[in-house]
């Protein structure tokens, strides 16, 4: 069965995806450099409804004003040509030897200025575009040695960086929120907000959080050896899920960038499940782009490139009709039942139950028949296996 995308399934693409020619630590680049224009009309051509970009996949760093508005004009003109949109716009503070201490939270207080004006320009093209999130992924925000950072004065300098961005974008009026896009190392040894409990802790601290929230990415959570889906989970629940980045990830080990379900598919089918059908008792949804953030593999040819653009949206597209046919199912809403999955909704004090009433209930505890309770088997192993069953197309 041919799975044809469409601009209703809000698929996106980072520029930096389909555009890597593919040059790593240890080799030159395989492929030629890709015109953003290109990438532009190719994915328009293969059903994406938008596209992403730092700020020097489109106009090379150091260009001047003359170069950079003459490079806008003619990607402003591809966009409106295909109807794609930009959806997510985001800034390369790592690449460049400047950041090689990091941007925001750089040991040299020049660096860390230049950082937030090169930051605040891009957001100004980011409004200007109609883009509705402003990611922020500090790669180079950390350090490998213990001893030289003040962890202090670096968090303290992270949430100066984004309280200055975010109360820029209210001082503009703005329709932007901030996402902020956690990762545990590499490119730097260990990276300040490694993870989104990391992330929604200083969200906390922030005087204008309200318009900062999160960024998940597949690879990133799974290299740090976590559950992806129950990480989204959590941002949901916390109001902060704002984007999302999907892609491979095949255990702990350097952030690979595999096409979405190429890594771990299992955990795939229950991202999409989660992203597609909610939460089983109901709940807040994620309704944004679908973005994808891999890495065409370094031994492919530019036809290769666009294979794998397509790998991306016919998986989800899987896993999309596997993950709806495993709601439906009616084996599965009993398991369901039976696992206590739906139980879990209800308050654990009754509505209008007071503390005291739970300290007066003997039933809850003196006369509790723990031995009896304790007895009883939830039927996870049978709900997961409809899960696999499904998943797999088998049912």
């Amino acid at each position: 069965m041919t799975r044809t995308p469409t601009r209703e399934d809000k698929f996106s693409f980072g520029l930096w995806t389909v555009g890597w020619p593919a040059q790593d630590q240890f080799g030159s680049a395989s492929r030629p450099d890709l015109d953003p224009v290109e990438s532009v009309h190719k994915l328009a051509e293969l059903g994406a409804a938008h596209v992403t970009f730092h700020d020097d996949d489109v106009v090379p760093f150091g260009s001047s004003d003359a170069e950079r508005e003459k490079i806008l004009d003619r990607f402003q003109a591809a966009l409106e040509e295909t109807g794609i949109t930009v959806e997510m716009v985001t800034t390369n503070t790592f690449s460049h030897p400047i950041f090689k201490d990091g941007a925001f939270t750089s040991n040299d207080r020049r660096v860390r200025r230049y950082g937030l004006r090169k930051v605040l320009r891009n957001v100004d093209l980011a409004a200007q575009l109609g883009a509705d999130t402003f990611v922020m992924w500090g790669g180079r925000e950390g350090a490998e040695y213990d001893s030289a950072k003040d962890l202090n004065a670096a968090h303290d300098r992270y949430a100066e960086g984004i309280d200055t961005v975010a109360a820029y974008i209210k001082d503009k009026g703005y329709g932007l929120r901030i996402a902020i896009e956690p990762k545990p190392n590499e490119p730097r040894g260990d990276i300040l907000l490694p993870t989104i409990g990391h992330a929604l802790a200083l969200i906390a601290k922030l005087e204008h959080g309200d318009i900062v929230g999160l960024n998940p990415e597949t690879g990133h959570e799974q290299m740090a050896g976590l559950n992806y889906t129950q990480g989204i989970g959590l941002a949901l629940w916390a109001g902060k899920l704002f984007h999302i980045d999907l892609n491979g990830q095949r255990s702990i080990k350097y952030d690979q960038d595999l096409v979405f379900g190429h890594g771990d598919l299992f955990s795939a089918f229950a991202t999409v499940d989660l992203i597609e059908n909610g939460f089983p008792a109901g709940g807040p949804r994620y309704d944004g782009p679908r973005h994808f953030d891999y890495k065409p593999s370094r031994t492919e040819d530019m036809d290769g490139v666009w294979e794998s653009a397509r790998a991306n949206m016919a998986t989800y597209l899987i896993l999309k009709e596997r993950a709806q046919a495993f709601r439906a199912d009616p084996e599965v809403q009993a398991a369901f039942e039976e696992s206590g999955v739906l139980e879990l909704s209800q308050p654990t004090l009754a509505e209008g139950e007071s503390l005291a009433d739970l300290l007066a209930d003997r039933s809850a505890f003196e006369d509790f028949d723990v031995d009896a309770v304790a007895a009883r088997g939830f039927g996870f192993v049978r709900l997961n296996q409809l899960a696999l069953e499904h998943a797999l197309g088998a049912r």
